[in-house]
């Protein structure tokens, strides 16, 4: 892990084209701005955790639709 040290407005590059910026800080709170392409998801980390744990909740998940057999289908053309 990379340790940096940045005063309010001082910006830290990720890349070309991802830039963390100090905002504010207020005692022990940090408020940052990431700038980043749209293509990039940018979470907070308890997000990102939850996210996680509901793609593989569902992903594990039985269907609740149950499996469809409609047998065999008489064709209109049998004689």
């Amino acid at each position: 892990m990379l340790i940096l040290s940045r005063k309010v407005n001082e910006k830290i590059m990720i890349g070309e084209d991802i830039s963390i910026s100090i905002i504010e800080i207020q005692g022990d709170h940090i408020r940052i701005g990431v700038d980043a392409p749209k293509t990039v998801k940018v979470f907070r980390q308890e997000v990102f955790d939850s996210i996680k744990a509901e793609n593989k909740a569902a992903a594990e998940s039985t269907s609740i639709f149950p499996e469809l057999n409609f047998g065999t289908v008489p064709s209109i053309f049998e004689a």
